[in-house]
């Protein structure tokens, strides 16, 4: 046997191992029910992650929703527009004030917070939806626009095969705790921080 084929069939045994080991995984996990996942961290990506699970539903026949806080009201985020044009069923409903430092306004942010909530609360109610992005929540948690504990319950009650995405920086702990799955995107180097300026179809 000469050494590449000593190497080739190396590889196959590993790879022969490694199956076994994920096929065992795949089999023990029997438990059907929608999962809560958290995308945190201070690095680019988290709405755009919750926004491809958003095409991920439709594109095998599930509703979905979609409800931003912070976001402002104009409809220049490429997500918006491209729901609107190509899957105008989509519910999308947008906190409409902008950033908290724009506004320099907590009595006009929290009204605003809590009349998006609400169609929120709706969406985690409705069966029929088997997916919810909740996009940007984590700010209005931290500045007590929204109750907390109100959020968690309202996620926690929602239909079983309904799953939720949640974005944002600094989640309360509640909501770490109630998640099935959290993923941290962690910020190394920004080109915003070299002076590029945010463009289209990249960064919104």
């Amino acid at each position: 046997m000469n050494n590449e084929t000593s190497a080739d069939e190396r590889h196959k045994q590993r790879m022969q191992r490694k199956k076994a080991v994920v096929d065992e995984k795949i089999a023990a996990a029997q438990i059907e029910r929608g999962i809560v996942i958290l995308l945190t961290g201070n690095g680019k990506g988290k709405s755009s992650s919750g926004f491809g699970m958003v095409m991920r539903a439709l594109g095998h026949g599930f509703k979905a929703g979609v409800v931003q806080f912070i976001k402002g009201a104009s409809d220049d985020g490429g997500e918006r527009i491209f729901l609107r044009k190509h899957c105008p069923d989509v519910e999308f409903h947008v906190q409409g004030t902008g950033f908290t430092w724009e506004t320099q306004n907590k009595a006009l942010d929290t009204a605003a917070a809590q009349a998006v909530w609400q169609h929120a609360k709706r969406l985690l109610s409705d069966e029929s939806v088997r997916l919810v992005l909740l996009d940007e929540i984590t700010y209005v948690l931290r500045y007590g626009y929204v109750d907390t504990d109100e959020v968690i319950a309202a996620i926690r009650n929602r239909p079983v095969m309904q799953s939720v995405v949640v974005t944002g920086r600094g989640a309360p702990p509640a909501l770490a705790e109630l998640a099935d799955t959290i993923a941290e995107v962690r910020d190394e180097k920004h080109a915003f921080r070299a002076g590029v300026k945010a463009q289209k179809g990249v960064d919104f």
